[in-house]
Order: C-alpha cells, then sequence, then structure tokens
C-alpha cells in the first residue's frame, strides 16, 4: 500500500485528490497535510517521512503583488526541498505545474523554477520525480475570483449576479476529474518523468462558457428542467454548476399539483436529456442509499408517504436534513459529492420516483457507499 501527502489538500485540487484516494483504501494510505506545516520544520519533516508519494499542490494563485506569489510559490518549494533531504527521502515526488510557465509572468515562473528545483533533488538523490504541466482546471468547490473564471461565473450566476467578460478568449480547460486520473495514473506508473504536459479534454471561448452556464441557471435553477448535454464535457460544466447553488435553500422544490374531481396530476420531471426513470416502495424505518456518485445527476420525488433527505458533502460534518411528504409532493436533487440517502419516517409506505441520467452499468457504476 503507497502512503501518499498531499501539500494542499485542503485546496481545490488537493480536496478532490484527497476524497477519490479515499476510494481506493486497499490500494493508497493517505497521509494527513496541514496547511501549516509548512511553518513547522518538525511537522512539515514528520510529514515527508511518511510518505511515499507527495503530490505538491501548495501554492498561492491570485494575489495584487505579483512578487507575493513568486515567491511564496518558490518558498513552499525550498521548503519541501529541505524536508526531503534532511529526512532523506525517496518518495516519489509529483508537482503541479501550468502552462503558464512559458508566459511573462511571476506566477509562471515561479513555477517553472519550482519544477527544475525539484528535479535537481531528483538528481542529487534517490527519490523520483514526476513534473507534471497542466491546463485550466474547473470542476465542484473551487474558490471564485481565485481559481477558475468558471468558478466565478457559477457563483455569480447561483447568487443572481450576472458576470461580466473581461477577455473573450479561447480557454483550454480539464475538468478535475479528469486531472485526478492523470494524477493517479503518474502515481500507479512510479516512474520519474521531469515534464508530463497533461492533455486539455475541452476548449471553449469564456462567451460560449457564460452562454451555457446561463443557461443551466434559467433552465435548471430558476425552472427545476434538467438542460440538454451533449457531451461529457457540458455534464461535467452542469455538475460544477450545481455545486454553487445553496441547496438549504434550494431544496426541497415544491411540485405543482393539478386537482380535479378524479384527483391529482403532477409533472415530475422536465428532461432535455435522456436517462432511467425508477420507483421505489419503502417500509416504515427503514433507509435506502447512504452512498455517493462523482459524475451522476440524480432525483429523488416523494409522492407518497414521509421522507427524510438526508445529504452530507463527502469530507464535511454538515448534513443537510430535507423532510417530505407526499401530501405536498416535491424533490431534492443530489449534488456530485454528496453522499445522501432516505429514509421513511412515517407510519405508512412511503413511495419515491427516480430520475437519474445514466442507465446503470455494474461494470461502471459510480456508486461509492458512505453514511451521510
Amino acid at each position: 500500500m503507497l502512503k501518499v501527502g498531499i501539500t494542499g489538500q485542503a485546496g481545490f485540487v488537493g480536496k478532490h485528490l484527497y476524497n477519490t484516494l479515499g476510494l481506493f483504501s486497499e490500494e493508497f494510505e493517505r497521509i494527513d497535510f496541514e496547511k501549516y506545516f509548512f511553518e513547522d520544520e518538525n511537522k512539515l519533516n514528520d510529514f515527508v517521512s511518511q510518505c511515499d508519494v507527495i503530490v505538491h499542490l501548495a501554492a498561492m494563485n491570485r494575489h495584487n503583488d505579483p512578487q507575493i506569489i513568486y515567491d511564496t510559490n518558490l518558498g513552499l518549494v525550498q521548503k519541501l526541498v529541505s524536508a526531503l533531504t534532511k529526512t532523506k527521502s525517496k518518495a516519489h515526488v509529483l508537482f503541479s505545474s501550468s502552462t503558464q510557465e512559458e508566459k511573462d509572468n511571476l506566477y509562471g515562473k515561479s513555477k517553472k523554477e519550482g519544477r527544475e528545483l525539484m528535479v535537481e533533488w531528483a538528481k542529487n538523490s534517490e527519490g523520483k520525480f514526476t513534473g507534471m504541466i497542466i491546463p485550466n482546471v474547473f470542476g465542484p468547490f473551487g474558490c471564485p475570483n481565485y481559481n477558475s473564471v468558471i468558478a466565478t461565473f457559477c457563483h455569480k450566476l447561483a447568487c443572481n449576479e450576472k458576470p461580466k467578460i473581461e477577455v473573450d478568449g479561447d480557454l483550454k480547460l480539464i475538468y478535475v476529474g479528469e486531472l485526478v486520473d492523470e494524477i493517479l495514473k503518474e502515481i500507479r506508473s512510479k516512474e520519474s518523468k521531469n515534464q508530463v504536459l497533461v492533455a486539455h479534454t475541452s476548449e471553449s471561448k469564456v462567451s460560449t462558457l457564460l452562454f451555457l452556464l446561463e443557461k443551466y441557471k434559467v433552465e435548471y435553477q430558476d425552472n427545476g428542467i434538467i438542460p440538454e448535454l451533449n457531451s461529457m464535457f457540458e455534464v461535467n460544466l452542469f455538475n460544477t454548476f450545481r455545486c454553487y447553488m445553496d441547496f438549504s435553500i434550494h431544496f426541497p422544490v415544491k411540485f405543482t399539483q393539478h386537482k380535479d374531481s378524479r384527483g391529482a396530476f403532477v409533472e415530475v420531471i422536465r428532461l432535455n436529456v435522456g436517462g432511467q426513470v425508477s420507483f421505489s416502495t419503502t417500509v416504515p424505518g427503514i433507509t435506502r442509499g447512504n452512498h455517493f456518485h462523482t459524475r451522476k445527476i440524480e432525483r429523488f420525488a416523494v409522492i407518497k408517504g414521509k421522507a427524510l433527505i438526508q445529504l452530507r458533502q463527502i469530507g464535511t460534518e454538515d448534513v443537510l436534513d430535507f423532510y417530505l411528504d407526499g401530501i405536498d409532493p416535491a424533490y431534492v436533487d443530489m449534488p456530485v459529492w454528496y453522499t445522501h440517502n432516505i429514509k421513511n419516517v412515517g407510519d405508512e409506505e412511503l413511495y419515491t420516483i427516480f430520475w437519474i441520467n445514466e442507465f446503470y452499468d455494474p461494470n461502471d457504476p459510480d456508486t461509492y457507499f458512505e453514511n451521510v
């Protein structure tokens, strides 16, 4: 079993990598890292000495003073190299660099020079080094006004603000889940590579991104419609947008009931995308679910009985509780990387309709069990 530590564990990419490593608990053991370790030589040395693999993600991306970015990023690498040297580490170090390396700015310079320092360490030790040149990364839980323009657009739209395009450039993009797969591939290879160019998986103008995200906002957030998703990139972009919504306020969403002497008619879901619809009956006191998905889009609609639906983001402790009653039918959608369940809290049988955007594939279920 490989012991893997991640500097920048609490950051955007670090959080996704840390959580994904947890899905392979028989292959990897996660060595926890805290930001303050860089200010405590003993803590940093102890961390380094425990690791077979270190993924160096800690870095400053933005600051009003570019010199501070340069000094900070190079300083972090120097501290890591010092710890590797003092502990006589033979770890495989993976370094997150950027396509900004070749541009004339201090952020790119800090990344290039930091990677060169790591190459020199590997030459002088028996350790291994892999330098990964990474394009623009987007995905759920990125920090707006910091990690990416997509994070900023999603945050503003979800808060009913109007984003502005400063420069309508062409972006070469990779989804954070795809980047994590590339990092895992390099970890498993156990090979040194001074420079690995991570290929972008999609390309888009900024205006096209904003057009799609505005469509998701109007169709999904405002009207509950699952939008047309024509590629895996659009699925990833939609799942990214959903994670910036305030679920505690948005859900549960009440259905519109059309009642007459015969009873009631309820429209459960409007789709511009396919998928699978199913239903379940659940006896009182029973809980279903306690799992999460990394890519699937899912809706739970309670049409009879009383239910408690719970959501918790992986890696956090806060639980969202939603109480639904078939007398007043409503639905809750499941965000990616949120473990979820549904429990019959009433005295009668619970009827629930489920929709998910892809057929169930036992060879690729994208279903990971974890109690809420």
